[in-house]
């Protein structure tokens, strides 16, 4: 990712390489700020949300920030911790984000959190479980939590970083940057 990115675009970049459908709300936290898509009704004074729209990763390593969190689908509570382990030169020559390599397979979106998870690992792996038929139903293809399609995110990822890409030049062609 970009240190230019904002939190926003992380999250595009987590819902594409999951991959989830985006249908639900998400929240970073670092330390005690969350940052969101503002929304007055979800907003208190307790717990303000600011725009992870605006904040961008580079702000975060400013101020010495190198974990925060993640959550996703505050009903299933996908939790994840973000670690920052390095930050190198970008390469102008390339688009990002890039997509690296990964390990085993995420699952799938609305499958209940990690209850709903274990539950259909083992509903789908065994034919005689009460579940099976209708989990395999649900979900609509076998599953196998240690293949990961790693072909289908670097598509996803590079249609992401594209679409960036092009974002940035209209964005610089509107500011007289570029004919």
């Amino acid at each position: 990712m970009p240190l230019s990115a904002s939190l926003k675009a992380l999250h595009d970049v987590i819902q594409v390489v999951m991959p989830f459908e985006d249908t639900h709300l998400f929240e970073f936290r670092a330390g005690e700020q969350r940052f969101a898509i503002p929304d007055p009704e979800w907003d208190s004074l307790r717990d303000r949300t600011y725009s992870a729209k605006t904040l961008r990763l580079g702000a975060l390593i400013d101020r010495g920030v190198t974990e925060f969190s993640y959550t996703y689908d505050f009903g299933d509570d996908w939790r994840h911790t973000i670690t920052i382990e390095t930050t190198t030169a970008a390469d102008p020559a390339m688009d990002y984000p890039r997509y690296l390599d990964g390990a085993r397979r995420a699952p799938p979106e609305d499958v209940g959190g990690i209850p709903g998870f274990e539950l259909f690992l083992e509903a789908i792996a065994d034919p005689t479980h009460e579940e099976h038929d209708e989990l395999m139903r649900w979900y609509g293809a076998p599953f196998d939590p240690a293949l990961i399609d790693e072909d289908a995110i670097r598509t996803r990822i590079e249609k992401l970083a594209r679409r960036r890409a092009l974002g940035k030049a209209a964005f610089a062609k509107s500011r007289g940057q570029i004919n």
